[in-house]
């Protein structure tokens, strides 16, 4: 019982900052409509709940079933079993994400479902799938993760290349949406499991990050390839107001909950039979251990299902709305400002970030602080969306003249920052846009791009998670080439 209050205060202090900017907003920049407000504060107490359930039953089952999997898979030491296990896991744990059911449907709704919801679900599951295997194998082989990131950033600059503006925003936002709150403790944790097995400490130290990133990025090439197959037709969008605020706010509610159960049924199920079947096969875990777990997963569902209904019932009209109208403000820079605090507070809201961080304590024991990481990812993801509405507002500044040069920053710095903050530094940016940056922040966007003259809502209403999950490549490096100089003075370097 202690464990959920002490998860419900976590996530109720990670969810007030952008309640109380919206409260602020409604009382000065933006008033809303009483329905619309309504609505997102029942939401607000939905989504501490849920959030707070499904933490707490990720903890206890998710990440336990990724820690064992990871184990038996690295000590079986056959490839096919390594890839094999890696394709399996990495679909349906992707096809559970629920950021990327959530920006699925945003796509979907926004173009009009030209491009399917469960379609692109599905392409980019595969693309996880395919390269968690890929990143499961390195660990087991050794291979230095700069140059893996190297060759795989070089493929989807060529890939960049053949891709309309329209799905280059969306592939990149697929890649960040994908590292979510349920997808980041389970690949963490296969990793750690993977890694622990080698004799050398530090090496296992390093391969127990930089999984998240090489997974984030099958999920960009992915719709890149999805691409080829719209490359004849025009992907346009269109944001509808009308029901927003002709809803009631129980019969909103009412309406998502039995939807969103369903498809979060469906979603998890496959985890729970491949659970059963390593169970059956290898693990042989105590019946005591099970129970927990089962209770754990019955919990995750539970609080899945919160969170998803309060998202989208209470969060997401409200976000749209917000940008649409200090968009429409003569005085462009509140858009910005805006943009900056809402990133600079939502990284805190994000729980993925949490677990991150405090691996990161643990795994260097207490040598890369939790503080100095969130401190620069906070700066980094203020400054992500701040550019972004800056593209929006700006005509002809493109998200690739943003993220070309920013990664051949990042993948530099690769080159020169300790090998542990590059693993670091590319897990941050998948899990950086979580729940909060794939439902609030983004449907701001697409309120600010519909509301500027010249703006596209695909092009430039999509786009906000890529730059979210740029920063932290970058401004993570940088730390660590700053914890390299610090160390290099005191004489005892990491290397």
């Amino acid at each position: 019982m202690n464990i959920i209050v002490s998860k419900l205060k976590e996530v109720a202090f990670s969810v007030l900052p952008i309640t109380l900017m919206v409260i602020g907003l409604n009382l000065t920049l933006t008033p809303l409509e009483g329905t619309l407000i309504a609505r997102f504060l029942i939401g607000t107490a939905v989504i501490i709940l849920g959030l707070s359930l499904f933490l707490f039953g990720v903890e206890i089952s998710i990440t336990q079933i990724g820690n064992e999997m990871g184990s038996a898979i690295a000590k079986s030491n056959q490839l096919p079993i390594v890839v094999g296990a890696g394709l399996v896991l990495g679909f349906f744990i992707s096809v559970a994400e629920p950021d990327l059911h959530i920006l699925a449907g945003q796509v979907e709704a926004i173009t009009s479902g030209t491009v399917a919801k469960f379609g692109l679900v599905a392409v980019v599951s595969v693309g996880i799938a395919l390269l968690i295997a890929g990143g499961l194998v390195r660990i087991v082989y050794n291979i230095p993760l700069y140059k893996v990131l190297t060759v795989l950033y070089g493929i989807i600059f060529i890939l960049g290349v053949f891709t309309s503006r329209e799905f280059l925003a969306i592939s990149f936002d697929a890649s960040g949406a994908t590292t979510g709150a349920l997808t980041v403790p389970f690949i963490l944790a296969l990793a750690a499991g993977a890694a622990e097995l080698k004799k050398d400490s530090k090496a296992s130290e390093k391969d127990s990050f930089g999984l998240v990133g090489i997974a984030s990025v099958g999920a960009i090439m992915a719709v890149m390839v999805m691409s080829l197959a719209f490359r004849n037709e025009e992907i346009t969008g269109k944001l509808e107001y009308e029901e927003v605020v002709t809803n009631s706010i129980a019969g909103h509610y009412l309406q998502k909950l039995p939807v969103i159960a369903g498809e979060v049924l469906i979603a998890l199920l496959p985890i729970l039979l491949i659970f059963a079947v390593f169970q059956i096969a290898s693990l042989k875990l105590p019946g005591k251990i099970i129970k927990r777990i089962l209770f754990g997963i019955l919990l995750t569902y539970a609080g899945l299902v919160l969170f998803l209904t309060g998202v989208n019932a209470g969060f997401m009209d409200v976000g749209t709305m917000v940008g649409y109208r200090l968009a429409s403000l003569e005085n462009k820079a509140y858009l910005v400002v805006a943009g900056f605090l809402m990133g600079f507070v939502t990284i805190l809201a994000e729980p993925a970030v949490h677990i991150l961080t405090r691996q990161i304590e643990d795994v260097t024991s207490g040598y890369i602080r939790k503080k100095a990481v969130l401190s620069a990812l906070s700066i980094g993801i203020g400054s992500a969306i701040a550019l972004s509405m800056v593209r929006i507002l700006i005509p002809g500044v493109q998200l690739a003249h943003f993220l070309v040069p920013g990664y051949i920053l990042a993948i530099t710095l690769t080159f020169l920052a300790p090998k542990i903050f590059v693993g670091i530094a590319f897990d941050a940016g998948g899990v950086a846009s979580g729940p909060m940056t794939a439902t609030f922040i983004l449907a701001f966007a697409h309120g600010a791009a519909d509301a500027t003259e010249g703006a596209d809502i695909v092009a430039d209403g999509f786009g906000l998670i890529a730059m979210v999950a740029l920063m932290p490549l970058i401004t993570l490096q940088v730390l660590g080439l700053i914890f390299k100089m610090k160390s290099k003075k005191r004489g005892n370097g990491r290397s």
